[in-house]
């Protein structure tokens, strides 16, 4: 039996449909205020079975605080994919963000110890990567700086490798996956399922871009690799690079939005004194950090060689993955309204 972390997630949700797909049994880890309604409704984005496959879904409440519930999950599970994060660039949720994805991360590793888990996956990010190859790239030996300027997430993402690693170390088959911007349905307004209604609802936008990856790719990628055994490896899994401004004009244009205005480095910058001034005081100032402003300023080149090659993967173009999911966004809207 197969056991997925972070399941109601927009990432998880698709491992699970993708092992189900493979007939394999699954446990889907959930918090007792999960809503299920919600990710049995994104099915129907993704099969014409969507009631079929969900409830051949084996649900548990999991608290990752507790090892006896951990170890309660992991009966009878051979294979684990851990997808469960905390996401987010708020300052505020530094704490939560430390606590859920090192912390759960460790007493994971632990469970499984005495447990029967013969395989790991875990969700890592290219937010973790810094030192850039020969080509000016980043790739997957793009080491963590730790003198760099780092948001609490990248360096929780970082910290929580080295437990896997440590974990690899002593007997336990790991493979570490990097994603970069999931673009998927669902869970819309929250974690990666935020980007949708973030470019509907601002009319601006910034210099800089990031990697982005559909959602089914980073699913069957995962599977795959889990499938075939390799191990004691980490795959970056993006499909292109774009800059924000290219991506929100394809997102607002569908949207029947003007296009946003570009937000200068002197504008930023502003934010960021401000931010040094006025934070304490005015919360959607905290934003502005300086890891936050480099991060939506700068255009990095992330690599996807190495899994394209290793297992001749061909990616979602990134223009069709926004095109099935901005239609599936559009949708669900009507349905509310």
């Amino acid at each position: 039996m197969v056991f997925v972390t972070g399941a109601t997630g927009i990432l998880g949700r698709v491992i699970v449909l993708e092992l189900l797909k493979k007939g394999k049994n699954v446990r889907a880890a959930k918090r007792p205020t999960s809503n299920l309604n919600e990710v049995r409704h994104s099915y129907t984005f993704y099969t014409e079975n969507p009631d079929d496959f969900f409830n051949r879904i084996e649900w548990i409440d999991v608290d990752f605080d507790d090892i006896l519930s951990l170890q309660e999950a992991l009966k009878g599970i051979d294979e684990v994919y851990h997808c469960a994060a905390k996401v987010g660039f708020n300052p505020k949720d530094s704490k939560e963000i430390y606590h859920t994805n090192i912390k759960g991360t460790e007493n994971l590793l632990y469970a499984c110890e005495g447990a029967e888990v013969k395989k790991f996956l875990h969700v890592s990010s290219i937010a973790v990567l810094d030192n850039f190859n020969e080509k000016g790239e980043l790739d997957e030996e793009s080491d963590f700086n730790p003198k760099e300027d780092h948001s609490a997430y990248a360096i929780s993402k970082h910290i929580s490798e080295m437990e896997v690693w440590r974990a690899s170390a002593e007997g336990l088959n790991v493979v570490i996956v990097n994603p970069g911007m999931i673009i998927g349905s669902g869970s819309w307004g929250n974690s990666s399922g935020d980007i949708f209604p973030t470019f509907e609802k601002n009319s601006f936008t910034f210099s800089g871009g990031t990697s982005y990856a559909d959602v089914r790719d980073v699913a069957a990628i995962s599977v795959e690799l889990m499938e075939k055994n390799i191990f004691g490896e980490r795959f970056i899994i993006i499909s292109e690079n774009r800059r924000y401004a290219e991506l929100g004009k394809q997102i607002r244009k569908k949207l029947g939005l003007k296009e946003a205005k570009l937000l200068s480095q002197f504008q930023l910058n502003i934010g960021v004194l401000a931010n040094t001034l006025f934070g304490w005081l005015i919360p959607a100032l905290r934003m502005a950090t300086r890891s936050n402003v480099k991060a939506i300023s700068e255009m990095n080149i992330v690599s996807n060689e190495k899994i394209k090659s290793r297992l001749n993967y061909q990616f979602i173009p990134l223009t069709e993955s926004i095109d099935f999911h901005l239609n599936n966004y559009i949708n669900d809207k009507k349905i509310k309204q």
